[in-house]
């Protein structure tokens, strides 16, 4: 794949803190727009606390940050929801409202970032589950769904406003092998149409079996196997 010179982030002698502590520092780093990087390393490495500052969670101190056009650095607050219109964060343990259809969890997060006309939700809704090939899901409540079936509809949240960037956090974790790697596939779908990709994972068996750039969090410092 043909990357653009812009990349769609760029990490610039960045540290990243939780409270007073320091858990990653001097970050430098580009991800290409349509690229796919793993984020690996052992729990409590950082992996969560960097995806948390690229999205405007945590605040970064130290250091530039720009992402999908975005400097993150003292970002002002009203701007963070449109800075994740442009990001889909996928999350391990998959936040869905179980007191809601899969339609409704979908059709509250395109009200939530501005979206009105009915009949361009109900249409965008349906792409993005024959997307991930769960068409026929919309009337079902999330806890009818399997592990799997419930990360395809998060991952199908995160494509509604069609982000330049995901950002998946641990997306395979809390599911079988088999599943995960399905999930994984479905992952390259979305590259390959030219979505950009940094996913936290630490499924290594995931990894080796698919092996791409690697970001390592160790030790407080971040590691690009590019660079190695």
């Amino acid at each position: 794949m043909n990357f653009s010179s812009e990349p769609i982030v760029t990490v610039q002698d960045a540290s990243i803190f939780q409270e007073n502590e320091t858990i990653l520092s001097n970050l430098n780093f580009t991800i290409q727009k349509g690229e796919f990087v793993y984020l690996v390393g052992k729990t409590g490495s950082g992996k969560s606390s960097l995806l948390k500052t690229l999205y405007a969670d945590i605040p970064l101190r130290l250091g530039e940050i720009d992402i999908a056009g975005y400097a993150i650095k003292n970002i002002k607050q009203r701007d963070i929801p449109w800075l994740r219109r442009k990001l889909g964060i996928i999350f391990q343990d998959f936040e869905l409202f179980n007191d809601r259809t899969v339609a409704e969890n979908l059709k509250f997060v395109l009200r939530a970032t501005g979206w009105k006309d009915g009949a361009k939700i109900k249409k965008r809704i349906a792409e993005v589950l024959m997307q991930v090939g769960l068409g026929a899901v919309s009337g079902k409540m999330p806890f009818q769904l399997s592990g799997g079936e419930q990360q395809r509809i998060v991952i199908a949240r995160a494509l509604l406003n069609e982000p330049t960037i995901l950002l998946a956090d641990e997306p395979t974790g809390n599911l079988d092998p088999e599943v995960s790697q399905g999930i994984f596939d479905l992952f390259n779908q979305i590259n390959n149409s030219g979505t950009a990709i940094l996913m936290a994972t630490h499924d290594f068996k995931l990894v080796d079996a698919n092996p791409k750039r690697m970001l390592t969090c160790e030790q407080g410092k971040l590691h690009d196997n590019i660079k190695a």
